[in-house]
């Protein structure tokens, strides 16, 4: 039975050959049910168009045939007698990496020719045991584990193990030292999307931002739940205040307020006053305030405008990683808390007009806050986040 005290997050990253505009690799994240994760990383043969359909459709066939219950060995067979050959080679090829966590608990890893995946727990690599079989000429590796909180698993391309090659390196970095960087890196607190980000950065860095071939790093995690309530815009009707409000501070977890107009009436709602803060910490978002009692108080549209910049970045080169990871503004602590904390996130978002934001020059209205709240709901879900908007 699954615990849901816990979840399973999946964060990955790739780089793509240089001089390629298509990635020769091809991660796939699918969900049997609400108990089971499936996630496929395929490197397809050589790099650019015919790499990323091998490895595209080797991912989307493994992951819908676990899903589906099929065996590996029905799996193997068909992939060898669906995807297309190469003229040149007479070779169809995908190296592969599967992995399956059912209730957060029991993971399975399947491996194929890709660098063999090991294991995080408590801090220190551990290597996984795997059994061998042939199928069809095939070697898959199998490895079989009941997860403890916070076991991290990290799978990678062949690129991660090669990086450097030709540039920084004479024959790239071997196994045992890219173990030892996650080790030395690994935080509890780091989300699988910032320990994927570390390493696939790394990797860039040996390969003088010129990688030699597709590079991805896939990590996958079990971890407790955290939630994270948003609070935005004062309800259409005065009179539901106090039931927005309770609701809001009735959820667990961090708390956070944004537009001076809800401070206003956060401060009022709980007897607390609104300290504002004048200092521009970055010059393209307005400072912060404080409640008692609020974990975050910041200004609204302009601040989530910049929140949204920052998930749109997060979902492609995670390249503003460091941008938002340290600084201490407003978006920047809202995309912390947003992007590597939260496992789920509940919008509470007030309807009312705000009649400073009419004017012709503001260029801000009540359209873009609900677009603002829209877009950024979808991009978390993206991010495998559970989220709520509650409307009032």
């Amino acid at each position: 039975m699954i615990d849901n005290r816990y979840v399973t997050e999946i964060g990955y990253l790739s780089f793509n050959h240089v001089g390629e505009e298509l990635c020769g690799d091809h991660i796939e994240v699918t969900s049997k049910d609400e108990t089971t994760k499936i996630l496929v990383l395929a490197d397809g043969l050589g790099s650019g168009v015919k790499a990323n359909i091998l490895s595209t459709l080797t991912s989307k066939m493994l992951s819908s045939m676990i899903a589906g219950d099929i065996s590996i060995k029905e799996c193997i067979r068909c992939i060898a007698n669906t995807l297309p050959v190469c003229k040149v080679r007479n070779v169809a090829y995908s190296t592969f990496t599967i992995i399956k966590i059912k209730d957060n608990k029991y993971v399975d890893i399947y491996n194929f020719d890709n660098p063999t995946p090991f294991m995080i727990r408590n801090g220190e690599v551990k290597e996984l045991s795997y059994s061998s079989t042939v199928i069809d000429d095939k070697t898959i590796h199998h490895a079989k584990i009941e997860a403890l909180p916070y076991d991290t698993f990290i799978l990678m391309s062949d690129g991660v193990k090669y990086a450097g090659v030709g540039e920084t390196l004479n024959f790239g970095w071997d196994m045992p030292q890219i173990k030892n960087f996650m080790g030395m890196l690994y935080c509890k607190e780091y989300s699988s999307k910032a320990l994927a980000t570390e390493l696939a950065n790394q990797c860039n860095d040996l390969y003088n931002s010129r990688p030699g071939d597709d590079t991805t790093v896939a990590v996958v995690r079990i971890r407790e739940r955290q939630q994270v309530n948003l609070l935005i815009g004062p309800p259409t009707n005065k009179e539901d205040d106090k039931e927005m409000l309770s609701l809001f501070f009735a959820k667990k977890g961090v708390h956070i307020v944004s537009g001076g107009t809800t401070g206003n009436l956060v401060s009022r709602y709980l007897n607390k006053p609104l300290v504002l803060q004048t200092e521009y910490l970055d010059k393209e978002v307005p400072p912060t305030a404080s409640i008692e009692g609020v974990d975050l108080v910041t200004e609204g549209v302009i601040t989530i405008n910049k929140v949204l910049e920052y998930a749109n970045n997060y979902l492609k080169q995670n390249d503003l990683y460091l941008t938002w990871f340290y600084k201490i503004d407003g978006a920047s602590q809202i995309a912390r808390y947003l992007f590597e904390q939260a496992t789920d996130i509940n919008f509470f978002v007030g309807c009312a007009i705000n009649n400073a934001h009419q004017g012709e020059d503001t260029g801000i209205n009540f359209t873009t806050k609900m677009h603002l709240i829209d877009e950024l709901a979808k991009k978390l879900k993206l991010m495998g986040k559970n989220v709520k908007v509650t409307y009032f």
